[in-house]
């Protein structure tokens, strides 16, 4: 069934969406901090499945710059720590019976560096998908004109809409990562 109304939450939800994609894809960088969404998106294999590290462990934050990992089942203490040392976080796992402490390293500014560009490259994907939302709803506004479901003025009004929204959405990405890059350039 195609879409025959225009509602402009729904682009606003899906703007959102990618400010939320943002949040989550910046909270994995790493700064310098301990942070439990520093090991969030790393999968273990265990129990024949792949599953997150929150699906087997309780991770915690003893000291700004230490990760406790507190695995559930004993058997699966050797699966989190493998898990760890493959991923690209550089981190070099010290287990302790059931636990698992991550000591965070201080950052060279060369690395920082490198996580403000990274920084910076999820914020022009969330840019991009920002502006896909705002060309689907302008192009829903054309159609609903062409089709005689709207008239010319309210295609103006709501273009205006959809167009403050973008700017909003995209003033709220460039202060998320301007925030971050300030975090990950503190000394």
């Amino acid at each position: 069934m195609a879409v025959t109304t225009f509602d402009v939450n729904d682009l606003k939800r899906r703007m959102q969406g990618a400010i939320s994609s943002l949040k989550h894809d910046l909270g994995s960088l790493r700064t310098g901090r301990a942070t439990p969404s520093l090991v969030e998106p790393i999968q273990v294999e265990a129990y024949g499945a792949t599953m997150s590290m929150a699906q087997v462990a309780t991770v915690s934050v003893p000291e700004p710059r230490l990760l406790s990992i507190q695995v559930w089942d004993r058997g699966m203490v050797a699966a989190v720590e493998k898990a760890i040392r493959q991923s690209d976080l550089g981190l070099n796992p010290q287990t302790e019976g059931q636990v698992i402490r991550l000591r965070i390293p201080e950052m060279n500014e060369q690395r920082r560096k490198e996580m403000v560009k990274v920084a910076h490259k999820y914020a022009e994907e969330a840019r991009i998908a920002t502006r896909h939302v705002r060309r689907d709803g302008m192009d829903l506004l054309k159609k609903l004109e062409k089709d005689g479901d709207l008239g010319e003025d309210d295609v103006k009004r709501q273009s205006d809409v959809v167009q403050k929204t973008t700017d909003a959405t995209i003033g709220d990405i460039d202060a998320l990562v301007a925030a971050k890059e300030k975090e990950i350039m503190q000394v």
